[in-house]
């Protein structure tokens, strides 16, 4: 059987840890948090759970969760966020992954728990995500905060039956709050690559991204929270542009 490795990176994670490491006991050969200097009792929760507890100081998302790789004792494996549980049938397709390795990385769906309410559409599920894989054949990239596993070219992917499920946000205040500090770092990211803000982007942009969420991925199906998400969504990336923008004027002072 293959040995597997679980890698979470956290900040003060206290409130989500415990039920993170409970889905994963049965599976996990290996559990390794990286944690961010917390100042709650995310590492007393996750030692009593079985846990190894690595200190390291924010690198961004992308750069500590590659640091995490290296944590780990075992080349194979599952990335978690702290919010994330594994559903009983996706623990179970990952067992049976475990008995039977076949491919370079696995794939599967993500299910939103968002105020009470899972949802279904807002381009928010399937959501499917790529975090069961050899770590040997490829590394996290992309544009923080949005990191993203990529594998290399000529990687072998399967989809596994099963829903990870996303404990996100308890209230619309946290959501707005969490969309506002992504704004800001995706903002910083732009302006240190040059990118430029025009006029028209933080006016079009928004606009469309709420016309994609509402009503091309079906936000409308998932209510009030639907329009609610698509809202936040056009707003984020307004701000993403304003606050590159005043990056940009800034600079010229």
């Amino acid at each position: 059987m293959q040995k597997l490795s679980v890698v979470i990176i956290t900040l003060n994670e206290e409130k989500n840890i415990g039920r993170c490491l409970d889905a994963v006991k049965d599976i996990a050969d290996d559990i390794v948090i990286v944690d961010s200097l917390s100042t709650d009792k995310t590492e007393e929760i996750t030692l009593a759970k079985g846990g190894r507890v690595i200190k390291q100081k924010f690198l961004g998302h992308i750069a500590q969760k590659n640091f995490a790789i290296t944590q780990a004792k075992f080349p194979h494996i599952l990335s978690l966020d702290a919010d994330e549980v594994l559903s009983d049938e996706l623990k179970k397709s990952i067992l049976e992954t475990k008995q039977n390795w076949k491919y370079d990385g696995y794939t599967f769906n993500r299910l939103t728990y968002y105020c009470g309410r899972w949802i279904k559409h807002c381009g928010w599920y399937p959501d499917t995500k790529l975090r069961l894989w050899d770590s040997r054949k490829g590394k996290w990239a992309g544009l923080n905060p949005h990191d993203q596993f990529f594998m290399h070219k000529d990687a072998s992917l399967k989809h596994l039956e099963g829903d990870l499920l996303h404990y996100s946000y308890d209230s619309i205040q946290h959501h707005s709050s969490v969309s506002m500090r992504y704004s800001e770092i995706m903002a910083q990211q732009l302006f240190e690559q040059g990118k430029k803000s025009r006029a028209i982007k933080m006016w079009v942009n928004p606009l469309a991204k709420f016309i994609k969420v509402y009503f091309q991925k079906k936000g409308f199906k998932d209510g009030i929270y639907g329009l609610i998400i698509s809202w936040i969504a056009a707003y984020s990336t307004f701000m993403k542009y304003a606050l590159l923008r005043h990056l940009e004027k800034s600079e010229k002072l």
